[in-house]
């Protein structure tokens, strides 16, 4: 199955600013990564468009959009619109191109509709901004892409839409914008009591959603636990046409801002395995805040979906890349995250808090809403 890679000059020297957990490179670090390591051929890379006002208002409110436009170019905002839309905080600060950066995700994920409509494989690193809401940007997200691309895919006539995601933080932006959908369904396996303190077990969304919260500490182990026991029955029995895999990089055991413990492993086993399953497969990024984890993370996500062999050890040429990236938390790494694409596998026991998840939430799926 053909794959296809989405970015954009957009990522390159644009921040959320100095001491936001943003100020890192991340999409660029992917693609000059796959470049360098020859992965990324002209005829497997699209540039991201930016999505036009119209485009965002399929789940943006009208106000919210012209909020953020008016921010970008004013480069302030007042304290009504602080208070209502959620911008110029210390999560969603005004920076240059605060309305253009986001957009342009947002394109690249319509984008990448459009481009599966008759099947295929799309990585788009720049999206996965699962936080915000209709009328407000949260967590570090303005628009929210992943509901844009589901709504997308409904538009192009599906009514059997999986959304799978396995960031660190909890997908409440697209799980309020399709609370009871018959088209789409909802997964997502995220760290309990951390924030946005959404996606409870109990939490189903009026039937759309099956949450799996999991404890500090969760391990690769743990994540096959689960992701036998639960989630590939789940898409097994759904057969969705059209699938959207959210891989937000912060639940790899370097991040700063979560408590899980995973190695990418776990994440390149699910977008394998996801591709194997779906006709129509849309990859997107989402969280990570420490460079050489993002990095290595979303290229050996490429590197699986494209069909590519990665290397055990990096050639220097890309060792360089990761040597080059900086970080005010920490300026120099372990020697792997300079050396390697891959982790070294991070298991251990399987808790019983793992067991009883896997047991419960498998009783559970076998009763939510069948898709017709």
């Amino acid at each position: 199955m053909s794959a296809l890679f989405i970015g954009s000059r957009i990522y390159r020297g644009s921040s959320y600013g100095t001491f936001h957990p943003l100020s890192i490179p991340r999409v660029p670090t992917v693609m000059d990564l796959c470049q360098t390591l020859g992965w990324l051929p002209a005829d497997v890379y699209r540039t991201s468009p930016r999505a036009k006002s119209a485009a965002l208002k399929a789940f943006h409110t009208p106000e919210h959009v012209a909020a953020v436009q008016r921010a970008e170019k004013e480069q302030s905002v007042d304290d009504k619109t602080r208070a209502r839309h959620g911008l110029g905080t210390l999560s969603n600060p005004v920076f240059p191109e605060m309305f253009r950066r986001p957009a342009t995700a947002c394109g690249g994920s319509l984008l990448g509709v459009e481009l599966l409509r008759e099947g295929g494989i799309v990585h788009n690193p720049g999206g996965g901004t699962h936080h915000g809401m209709a009328d407000r940007a949260a967590g570090f997200c303005y628009f929210n892409d992943p509901v844009l691309a589901l709504k997308a895919f409904e538009r192009q006539g599906f009514s059997r839409i999986l959304y799978i995601d396995i960031d660190a933080h909890h997908c409440d932006g697209v799980e309020m914008a399709f609370q009871g959908s018959k088209a789409v369904r909802l997964l997502s396996i995220h760290e309990k009591a951390r924030w946005p303190f959404t996606g409870a077990f109990e939490e189903t969304a009026n039937g759309a959603a099956l949450n799996l919260p999991v404890p500090g500490g969760f391990h690769d182990a743990e994540f096959d636990w689960l992701w036998e026991r639960v989630v590939l029955p789940f898409v097994d029995r759904w057969q969705p046409q059209a699938v959207v895999l959210q891989c937000g990089a912060d639940a790899v055991l370097e991040d700063p801002l979560s408590r899980l413990a995973l190695s990418n492993r776990s994440h390149v086993r699910a977008s394998r395995d996801i591709k194997e399953r779906a006709p129509r497969l849309l990859v997107l990024g989402g969280g990570g805040y420490n460079p050489w984890t993002v990095g290595r993370c979303w290229s050996a996500i490429w590197a699986t979906v494209a069909g590519i062999d990665m290397p055990e050890r990096l050639p220097a040429e890309g060792q360089d890349i990761l040597k080059a990236l900086c970080w005010s938390r920490k300026q120099q790494p372990e020697q792997a995250l300079l050396e390697t694409i891959l982790d070294d596998p991070r298991r251990g026991s399987v808790r019983s808090e793992i067991v009883d998840l896997a047991e419960s939430a498998s009783a559970r799926f076998k009763g939510i809403r069948p898709i017709t």
